[in-house]
């Protein structure tokens, strides 16, 4: 699998932090660990297993334990923990880093920054990042858009309707993520972001039309650069031979980089209005995130419970 990574910029800007010293420009300088570190066990002199690829963050507690070593351990532990040559070391909490650090930061070559938030808010903040620009990735054609909060990836052919579909959504106030390519990032076990590449993001293709800019076009509000996919909708011309769902009871899934997304497929014939159809599946499959499931309130009531006979 490839490996990912995102530049120390990036990151700085995405956490608000100062540069203290720093050997070269940011932008130069990538992290590939989604993981961050608190070195304290190092700093009392336990040396294995440390991982050089993590960002290490020192906090109140390091850096209180720092004061009280003796100035010569000090130095022994931290010039140690810079030597690894980590991908930054960033000090939290508006807190002054001691002499030491900077001489070692320029000694070593690391950049040392420094962060006004609490110690866990900064990890928090960093971890978010990374694991969104360092996740597994695949892209899909398909078209990405959000309705009513519900993030739905629509699938299908070309020409079979995606993107008319899509500006449809956009004018009846929905939001557009991605027009024909769909970035999908496996931001954790159960979460799939998908967003558009950043040099078509906003842009969407009409066949007979061209191409626009629906954020120029419809305003600011019309369009988001990423969404969680909570949906997957595929789009094919009606068969009239083949047999599509009716009741709701069935429970299909889309599979994106190991995660089971739900999904359904939707045939397409003159006449539907499919971004009427597409807002009732998102506010339906809402209703089922939350328990509620109609085709099987409605078999109860009938006292039908699982037989779906006549259906």
């Amino acid at each position: 699998m490839a490996q990912f990574s995102v530049t120390l910029a990036k990151l700085a800007e995405e956490s608000n932090l100062a540069i203290a010293y720093t050997p070269k420009d940011l932008k130069e300088i990538k992290v590939y660990s989604a993981e961050v570190y608190r070195p304290g066990i190092m700093l009392a002199g336990y040396y294995q297993y440390f991982d050089n690829t993590r960002i290490q963050i020192i906090g109140l507690t390091e850096l209180s334990y720092l004061e009280e070593l003796d100035p010569a351990i000090r130095r022994t532990h931290l010039e140690k923990l810079f030597s690894f040559v980590p991908p930054a070391v960033i000090v939290s909490r508006g807190m002054t880093p001691p002499p030491e650090m900077f001489e070692f930061a320029k000694q070593y070559g690391v950049p040392l920054l420094l962060s006004e938030e609490m110690t866990s808010v900064l990890m928090i903040t960093l971890i978010t990042t990374l694991n969104t620009e360092l996740a597994p990735r695949i892209t899909r054609h398909g078209v990405l858009v959000e309705v009513y909060g519900e993030g739905i990836l629509i699938l299908g052919d070309s020409g079979v309707g995606k993107s008319e579909t899509a500006i449809e959504l956009v004018k009846r106030g929905h939001r557009l993520i991605a027009d024909d390519a769909v970035e999908l990032r496996k931001v954790s076990s159960r979460k799939i972001m998908g967003m558009a590449p950043e040099n078509i993001r906003h842009f969407i293709e009409l066949r007979g039309i061209g191409i626009i800019n629906v954020a120029r076009l419809f305003g600011a509000g019309a369009v988001k650069n990423s969404v969680e996919v909570e949906m997957v909708v595929e789009l094919e011309p009606w068969e009239r031979t083949k047999n599509y769902d009716r009741t709701g009871l069935e429970h299909d899934s889309y599979d994106i980089l190991g995660v089971n997304v739900p999904s359904m497929l939707i045939p397409v014939m003159p006449g539907r209005n499919l971004a009427v159809i597409l807002e009732t599946a998102a506010i339906n499959n809402r209703q089922k995130e939350m328990g509620y499931n109609a085709a099987q309130d409605l078999l109860n009531s009938l006292g039908l419970q699982n037989d779906i006979t006549g259906f």
